[in-house]
């Protein structure tokens, strides 16, 4: 709710930037108060636009904006004000949320058509693409791999190539997805896998990844430690 209510004093100050479509804007001739007040502008609008509001309507923040600072009634208080900006954008999170779904079923059903893909009784796909000749690790073991990981739209979200520098840790701690590809791997091997969300970080994401998000990863596994 905090989140709701800090969005709720940010666009309320944004509503101040109406008044400049109606004077003449020149920065270059702008005093320091006028300059802070379209930093501030700018600042506000990106904040907004990241939580997902793509469009305002300036008439009515302006009249919210107004009937505050001119100490006027409120044709709807600040708990309500609350509740229908949680409202909107928990309704906007559930449409972004069903639509990363229904792309990753949409993903997958086409993915597992491919020539050499297979996909196990969990859902996973994968992809060998080249094949080792050591021993496969098991859920007790720690191992060393290089991957690269990508949503479906090719956004990069981690990449221990990108860095350089190889992942080690134990296999029982990473998702239900990595478990189940590389106990399946032997050293050596370089698979590319297709993890779909209920294997991976489910309906909740994690930091880059978003909710229902399916996962791609080339993955090589170095060794067994």
């Amino acid at each position: 709710m905090k989140k709701y209510i800090k969005i709720v004093l940010v666009v309320s100050v944004i509503s101040s930037c109406q008044n400049l479509t109606q004077q003449k804007f020149n920065l270059d001739e702008a005093n320091e108060l006028e300059k802070v007040s379209y930093s501030i502008g700018i600042n506000v609008a990106t904040s907004i636009k990241s939580e997902g509001l793509d469009s305002i309507n300036s008439f009515y923040i302006s009249k919210g904006f107004q009937d505050v600072f001119e100490n006027k009634d409120l044709a709807i208080n600040i708990e309500e004000s609350n509740k229908i900006i949680g409202e909107y954008f928990n309704k906007k999170q559930d449409a972004k949320n069903q639509k990363l779904a229904i792309d990753s079923k949409i993903f997958l059903d086409q993915n597992k058509q491919k020539d050499g893909v297979m996909t196990t009784e969990s859902g996973l796909q994968y992809l060998i693409l080249s094949e080792g000749k050591g021993n496969n690790p098991t859920l007790n073991d720690n191992v060393t791999v290089h991957y690269h990981g990508t949503l479906i739209d090719g956004t990069i979200f981690d990449s221990s190539v990108d860095r350089k520098q190889p992942a080690t840790f134990p296999l029982n701690g990473v998702i239900p997805g990595w478990q189940e590809a590389l106990q399946m791997m032997s050293v050596g091997s370089k698979w590319k896998i297709f993890i779909p969300s209920e294997l991976a970080y489910g309906e909740s994401g994690a930091g880059a990844i978003g909710p229902n998000s399916t996962l791609i990863f080339e993955v090589e596994l170095l060794s067994i430690n």
